[in-house]
């Protein structure tokens, strides 16, 4: 069961990264002096990143239901 809770972090940690760094690429977060500030391409990295981080929290959770039963 603790394998599940694990992942179920790690991909909420993922999913908040990559909402920042979506930000950043939309010049709403983050210094100017960013190479990711107001760069389209970390925009699209952002949303990939946060899907990814979505899809380990939800296997995690999976895997978390599963286990108990």
């Amino acid at each position: 069961m603790r394998g599940g809770i694990i992942l179920v972090i790690i991909g909420g940690i993922i999913a908040i990264l990559g909402i920042i760094f979506h930000l950043q690429g939309q010049s709403i977060v983050g210094p100017q002096s960013s190479f990711m500030y107001s760069n389209p391409d970390w925009i699209t990295y952002g949303m990939q990143t946060a899907i990814v981080g979505i899809v380990v929290a939800i296997v995690g959770g999976i895997i978390r239901i599963i286990k108990r039963d």
